[in-house]
Order: structure tokens, then sequence, then C-alpha cells
């Protein structure tokens, strides 16, 4: 078994604190102390190539800038780094999605992958101009990427669906290689859709024991589809020499949450059409808690979404327990690993210098630069805390 890894683009800024933000919050609700400036995102995407990340995730909405013109010129400022760029459906043509992605796969030597997210918040859609309601929304998301994969294969495409019409579409281009299609959701509209399009099913970061019944869930609806498909999971990551000094850093970023914001948030959060937001929001309850109550497992910890929609749950721990935690998760039959961390430029340093080569060790990792390279041995001192 060899694990993937991802990194995450802070494209709303970034800070040395917790940045509020994320599913499904308004425009100008993230902000952080570093701009999500081009010259900034270059050193997260360099740090997080050098030290071994296949890819980085850019999120959508309107609390961050946009993921297909943010990575777009980062493509020439990095080398082998793959950008994983989140985009809705329902806000442009399948066939403009079609071929926006074989134009990236062109320009950038084929580092394209997209995760492809639906929408669970009906106020931030509208905001867009988009009407439909949640199951609508998946039922689009069906017709779409049916359009988008028959395109890519090179086929002339005339459909007529219920949200979805092209007449005589076709591609002058076909993506090469055509990009894997990262999905997530935990309603039954997302699990329909994902088994019959998703190639990486994505969770965000709940319990072990959780995590399985998903897997479980998702691997069944595939099978009817006769379609395997490979499974992922997003998380946030404090990881340091020991355990104690990466609880300190949680304590730090819990610190600095105030009562205001958590309210703030979670009343935003609360009015969730999202499954998977009802979920992370079931493991702190929405209210502050002292740093170990946070724990809703070993090593991981549900402070981050007091204010952060989305991925909500941090592995926090020496690199040693952190690189446990990842082999559970990968022993549940997780292949790939979507990653951030408070400040993303050095945390892919203390994470990537610290864990990697534990699981490198262990025959989980490879670097995808080649297995004669590797993240510097966890002994390697790191200056930032």
């Amino acid at each position: 078994m060899t694990l993937t890894f991802h990194w995450f683009l802070p494209t709303y800024g970034d800070s040395r604190y917790i940045v509020g933000g994320g599913h499904g919050l308004a425009a100008g609700a993230a902000s952080g102390d570093r701009p999500a400036t081009l010259g900034y995102l270059g050193q997260v995407a360099r740090a997080a190539e050098e030290v071994g990340f296949v890819g980085a995730l850019t999120p959508t909405g309107a609390w961050c800038e946009d993921a297909w013109l943010t990575t777009a010129p980062l493509v020439t400022t990095s080398e082998r780094l793959k950008f994983l760029v989140a985009f809705r459906p329902g806000l442009l043509s399948p066939t403009l999605a079609a071929q926006m992605a074989a134009t990236y796969q062109w320009h950038s030597g084929g580092r394209l992958l997209l995760n492809v997210v639906t929408g669970g918040e009906a106020h931030e859609q509208r905001a867009y101009g988009d009407f439909l309601d949640k199951p609508a929304r998946y039922a689009r998301t069906d017709e779409f990427l049916h359009v988008v994969r028959s395109l890519w294969k090179g086929d002339s495409v005339d459909f007529d669906g219920t949200h979805v019409q092209v007449e005589g579409a076709r591609l002058g281009r076909v993506p090469d290689p055509v990009p894997p299609i990262y999905f997530g959701g935990s309603s039954p509209e997302a699990g329909r859709v994902a088994a019959r399009h998703a190639d990486v099913y994505l969770t965000w970061g709940e319990p072990p024991t959780a995590v399985a019944g998903k897997i479980a869930w998702i691997r069944g609806l595939a099978a009817e589809q006769e379609r395997r498909i490979r499974f992922g999971i997003r998380l946030h990551v404090i990881s340091r020499d020991t355990a104690d000094e990466a609880w300190a850093q949680a304590g730090r970023l819990l610190s600095g949450i105030s009562d205001e914001a958590i309210e703030q948030v979670q009343a935003n959060l609360r009015r969730s059409e999202s499954e998977g937001q009802r979920r992370m929001l079931d493991l702190h309850g929405g209210s502050a808690k002292g740093l170990r109550e946070l724990e809703v497992a070993p090593n991981l910890w549900a402070g981050v979404g007091l204010v952060r929609g989305g991925a909500g749950t941090a592995l926090v721990g020496s690199h040693e327990e952190i690189a446990d935690r990842i082999t559970e998760y990968a022993e549940l039959g997780l292949d790939e690993f979507v990653l951030s961390g408070y400040p993303h430029l050095e945390e892919a340093y203390w994470f990537g210098e610290g864990v990697l080569p534990i699981l490198r060790d262990r025959g989980l990792w490879t670097h995808p630069a080649g297995a004669s390279t590797g993240a510097a041995p966890a002994s390697v001192p790191f200056a930032a805390s």
C-alpha cells in the first residue's frame, strides 16, 4: 500500500491562528494576517511539493478566491505539484467545464485534479443565481458529470436532461490524462452521485468508526454500478516532536477564538443543508469547551470546526501518534489524505519532515519525485512554532 497526501492552498488568507470561514459562509467571512497573494500561495505550493505532497486542494465558495484562476499561474511556480481544483457544476455549463479541464491539462502537463462540489447551502447558491433545492442540485450534478465524462471520451453529445441540455457538444481537445473526480457528501443523494461518477470519495475527518461506515456505504453503492472507488479524508493536522508540544499549539489556536466568533459562525452553519456539516457540528456541539474535551477520538480534535465550516477536525499529537492514526485510517480503506494546518507554510514542513519519514519507514509512503528523494529525518528541527 502506498498512500497519497495532498496539502491545501488557503486562498482566503493564512494566519498563525485559525482563520474563520469555509463551507457555506459568506463573502468576506474569511481573512488572515497573511493575504492570499500569488507570492505567498506559491511559497505554500513549493513547500508542499518539496516535502512530498502530490497535490493541493483549492477551495470554492464566496469566502475565497476562485480556484481555477488562482491555481493556473501557480503551475509555473512549481514543477510537479497537482492542483485539486474545487468547483460547482451549477455555475457553468458542462461543455465549458470539460473544455476548461482539457485546456488546464494541456498547459499544465496533466496536473489537474477536480473536486466537484454540488453545494449544500441554498443561501450561498442563490447568491450565485442558483435557485434549485438540494435534491435538484444533486440531480443536476449527476447529469452534468454524465455529459462531462462523455465529452472527455471524445464523444459528440446530445443530452436533454431535466437540468442539463446540450446539443452537438464536442471537444476540440480531450484532456490527457483525464482528471480524476473527487467527490464528497453524506446524504443519500450524494452517495448515489458518488457511486456513479467519483474516482475518489472524500469524507471530512470523522472518528474511525464513522469513517468505516461511510466507506462501506459508498463501496456498496459503487458495486451496484459495477464500479470501484478510492477513498480519501480531509483533515487539519498539528504534528510536533512531542504530544505536549502539539497539544500546546492546539491550545494556542483555541485561545485565539472568541465566544462571539463561535456564536456568529455556528449560527450561520446551523442553517446548512449539508449532512456532512451537520455531522461536523455534532462532534463539538457548537460551543466552546476545554481543550481536551474537544478530542472526539484519539488524537482527533474538533476545535477547528468552532469557527470554520466544512472540514472541522484536526489530528493532534506527536509525529509518531499522527503516523499511527493515519495508519489506522489507511487500514479502513483510505488511500488519500487531504491535509492542512495553520499556518499552511510552516505546518507543511512540520508534517512533511516529521510524519512522512515515519510512514516511509513503515512502507506506506514514497516521495512522488522518486524513492531516493524524501522528507528530512524527523530529528531535523524546524524553527517556527
